[in-house]
């Protein structure tokens, strides 16, 4: 006898951006509750191409809940229930025998759907590339102990540093803000001596950056943190705030500018 559950599954399918989406209903039969969230997937895909019919298109790469790729809007709730993790973290356990789950893309103008559950989130690669680096040439790397760095502050760093780009941040948000993914790449390179030479440069580049992707501004709602897989503090947010505030008072000169009147 079977010890599955039997599942009714709301899928939104769209073909691509330009086209209209709509939701389909598909069942999930015999789902073991131990399976991940994207193993189920897996399932039904298996499933609807055994019937000639197309697989619901839906992205993963590392399925370790560190790379970010594979989230999705699960009963209205990014990543879905739990706290701390990604989709592919998430195990049927957490649903129940008979219940009818919702699955949605990313929301946000600014990941525009490549198909189905699939979004482009490469607005965020956009944003690191515009300051979210250390570029000055130092020579050849140092010695690991030459550079002291605080206990309280490399620990500080490593935590805004522990975000994977997911999107999560932006999808809860009611205006689509990337602020807390933003506030996390300034953040740990900002409070770390490696990073004092660009830190004017680096908030104003990458704050502009998000502003001409299209992403909305954060009305300090605490969505982003309340969804977050690695459980990033929106404190980081008003770190954010002040460094723009201290740059665009005091802005950074161009490199090469001379020191002359």
């Amino acid at each position: 006898m079977s010890t599955g559950m039997n599942l009714t599954l709301k899928v939104w399918r769209q073909p691509n951006s330009q086209a209209p989406g709509r939701m389909v209903t598909y069942p999930a039969a015999d789902i073991s509750p131990d399976m991940s969230f994207l193993e189920m997937l897996d399932v039904v895909n298996d499933q609807l191409s055994l019937k000639g019919e197309e697989p619901i298109a839906f992205e993963s790469d590392c399925r370790e809940g560190i790379c970010g790729a594979c989230g999705l809007v699960i009963n209205g709730v990014p990543h879905g229930p739990g706290k701390g993790t990604t989709t592919c973290q998430l195990y049927m356990r957490s649903f129940k025998d008979g219940d009818t789950i919702h699955i949605e893309p990313w929301r946000a103008a600014a990941f525009p759907v490549v198909k189905d559950l699939v979004v482009d989130r490469s607005a965020l690669d956009r944003i690191i590339q515009a300051g979210g680096y250390t570029s000055v040439n130092t020579g050849s790397a140092p010695d690991g102990n030459a550079l002291l760095v605080p206990q309280d502050i490399a620990e500080e760093a490593m935590d805004a540093a522990a975000c994977i780009g997911c999107g999560a941040c932006v999808a809860s948000c009611r205006n689509a803000s990337a602020r807390l993914f933003v506030a996390a790449k300034v953040k740990h390179l900002g409070i770390l001596p490696q990073g004092q030479s660009e830190r004017a440069q680096r908030v104003l580049a990458m704050v502009q950056a998000m502003d001409e992707e299209g992403f909305g501004n954060c009305t300090n709602e605490y969505e982003c943190e309340a969804v977050c897989p690695k459980e990033i503090s929106a404190s980081h947010i008003a770190f954010l705030n002040r460094e723009q505030a201290k740059a665009c008072w005091n802005p950074p000169r161009q490199r090469g500018a001379s020191d002359g009147a």
